[in-house]
């Protein structure tokens, strides 16, 4: 390394931003993902020893992925290069194999190659590296925001352990902003800021676990703000608020006004006003709300309002939740919406709720026995014992219906449940009511 490159690297580091100059150098600086780094966990002794063999590091933005790697880099011996997929080709890929398979040949030295965003790889790159994975020319450490049983090739997969990574908590963010104001050697120290504690819960609740965005914010805020008569710098509420490009929205996730929010939602939902729902579901978006608890909100409407009304409000929600647990925000916030808008707009009936809550009431009260013709008849000895006697086969009657006693006999004559007529269920309710007035005797 000439003096020309010494500079050149020695002012990168010091003009890179924030969130890379607080990169941690060792295990134990890493804040966050404990159920894969903690000390008693795999993963931890294996870097620690220097033991590693192919990993993919799975997980949203900003939750520590490249952090990691670098970790890594820090700790073996081995060599570690990093290439990015998005503008990687093959002749980078030619490059790191050839110099890999000479340090292994003269020196016996690994080679480990950290390859950031690999779902951008195609089928053909990713099986180019397969055989010096397979042979150990190379340790591969895949980094990526999609799911890797989607995006990556199954021989890598089997080759490689698969390590997720959760969106910071807000504890943790909040620790990393704090390291950032106040860390003089790598963060902001010097310029001798703080950090309210309005603006600090704030910053990080909406950073929504990724802590590149959060410490962005910081960065412009310290960067920009004018310092205050007492000398320091004050990054308020409204300062944050700015730097995030996101309005202060009063909505704490832990106090009254998130359940305010989350009830507003629902009940909007139950009354059929699609228009207050999604704006109810946006003002919880942008606020940074969990969008798997949104979705679960949406799935408990959907059975408990809509019910029989409209069977396909369930099979909606389901599909909505599923979806936004595989796509992540943004796109799922357009997924909620619709899910939100189906059930809202659909027809409601609550009687499924009332049915099965009348039903439980009555298990604490009577002490029942199966009737005699519905009890199992299939294991030895069932018929001496007269199991399922007298039990008549519905599809072998009109209709598939065929009028017998399924209650027990304390409480042969009750009715659970009672379709309210609304949607589907007036369906459902004509039906039930045409083969109960069948069975009646006639006059």
């Amino acid at each position: 390394m000439d003096l020309f490159e010494y500079m050149r690297e020695t002012n990168k580091e010091k003009e890179s931003p924030l969130a890379s100059r607080l990169r941690p150098a060792t295990l134990d600086e890493v804040v966050g993902q404990r159920h894969i780094i903690g000390k008693d966990k795999l993963l931890y002794r294996a870097i620690q020893a220097d033991k590693l063999s192919s990993l993919i590091f799975y997980g949203p933005p900003g939750t520590g992925k490249t952090t990691l790697a670098k970790v890594i880099a820090n700790t073996t011996s081995a060599e570690f290069t990093q290439i990015n997929a998005t503008s990687a080709g093959k002749k980078d890929m030619e490059a790191v194999v050839d110099h890999a398979k000479q340090l292994r040949g003269m020196y016996q030295k690994k080679t480990i190659l950290f390859v950031d965003e690999i779902h951008r790889f195609n089928k053909g790159q990713q099986d180019y590296l397969l055989p010096f994975v397979e042979d150990g020319t190379i340790i591969l450490i895949g980094a990526t925001t999609e799911n890797p049983y989607f995006e990556v090739n199954g021989a890598l997969l089997s080759r490689s352990s698969i390590f997720e990574l959760k969106p910071l908590s807000q504890q943790d963010v909040e620790t990393l902003i704090l390291r950032a104001v106040h860390d003089e050697k790598k963060g902001m120290g010097s310029y001798r800021a703080e950090i309210d504690e309005d603006a600090l819960h704030f910053l990080a609740d909406i950073a929504g676990g990724d802590a590149r965005a959060a410490l962005n914010a910081v960065e412009l805020g310290i960067l920009t703000t004018e310092r205050s008569e007492d000398g320091k710098i004050h990054i308020t509420l409204s300062v944050a608020s700015e730097c995030i490009q996101k309005r202060a929205v009063r909505y704490d996730k832990t106090g009254d006004n998130h359940y305010d929010t989350i009830s507003a939602f629902i009940k909007s939902m139950r009354g059929s006003d699609p228009d207050a729902a999604v704006y109810y579901l946006a003002k919880m978006l942008y606020a940074g709300e969990d969008i798997r608890f949104i979705a679960r909100r949406i799935m408990i409407c959907a059975s408990e309002d809509v019910g029989n009304a409209d069977p396909m409000a369930l099979v909606v929600a389901v599909s909505a939740a599923q979806a936004v647990e595989r796509i992540g925000m943004p796109e799922a916030q357009i997924i909620l919406s619709q899910a939100a808008l189906y059930v809202a707009s659909a027809p409601k009936s609550n009687a499924a709720c009332r049915a099965i809550f009348a039903a439980l009431e009555s298990v604490q009260e009577h002490q029942t026995s199966v009737p005699v013709h519905l009890q199992d008849s299939h294991y030895k000895g069932a018929g001496k014992l007269g199991r399922g006697l007298g039990y008549q086969y519905a599809h072998d009657y009109p209709e598939h219906y065929v009028k017998q006693q399924y209650l027990p006999d304390e409480i042969k004559d009750a009715v659970f449940y009672k379709p309210d007529g609304m949607g589907a269920e007036a369906k459902i309710e004509e039906r039930l009511r045409r083969l109960r007035e069948r069975d009646m005797p006639k006059q």
